[in-house]
């Protein structure tokens, strides 16, 4: 699915393939922001490109939500938030930003945006996950309003690792605990 929204600083839009150079130049080639992703660093633009070219295809899906991060001001890529996949029905979100646009709270005015947009197509509850030591990505999930659920080990293929992840869920603030005890029942 293609959308585009915005918050006050930031431009969260569709990726093109034309953004292979600002992504490879802004974080996909660096190893210190790859860290904590699911990919190693890109060697080249064209590795960049290739992926460039798996995430434009996908839009086709609609249940498919990635979204390139632009600072308004300067209109510049800085980063990515996505939905990186589905845990029985409920969204999983992944993000990523450029070491530059660190602790300036682009990402987590990002995230809220993207929670906002979660929850406006009716999802109840989103799930954001960061590894135990990724305690950036954690003080953004917490004033995102996470909630922690559990710690547990997961397996990294692309690099080989065995991690520890700490589980979040964020929900929809718009249901009630009422409504949300009424459907229990």
């Amino acid at each position: 699915m293609k959308a585009t929204i915005e918050t006050e600083r930031l431009l969260l839009r569709p990726f093109e393939l034309s953004d292979d150079a600002a992504m490879f130049e802004g974080w996909a080639s660096d190893p210190e922001v790859t860290k904590y992703l699911t990919w190693s660093p890109h060697t080249c633009v064209e590795g960049t490109h290739a992926l460039l070219q798996i995430w434009v295809k996908q839009y086709e899906k609609p249940e498919r939500i990635n979204f390139a991060i632009v600072e308004k001001a300067s209109n510049k890529l800085i980063g990515g938030i996505d939905v990186v996949g589905y845990l029985e029905g409920t969204p999983v979100i992944g993000y990523v930003l450029g070491r530059a646009y660190w602790g300036k709270g682009y990402m987590t005015e990002a995230c809220k945006r993207v929670l906002e947009f979660l929850f406006d197509k009716g999802y109840e509850e989103v799930r954001i996950d960061a590894q135990k030591e990724n305690i950036a990505s954690q003080r953004v999930i917490l004033k995102c309003g996470g909630v922690f659920l559990k710690e547990e080990y997961e397996d990294v293929p692309a690099k080989g690792e065995r991690v520890i992840v700490y589980r979040y869920l964020i929900k929809n603030p718009k249901i009630t605990l009422k409504s949300r005890i009424i459907d229990a029942k």
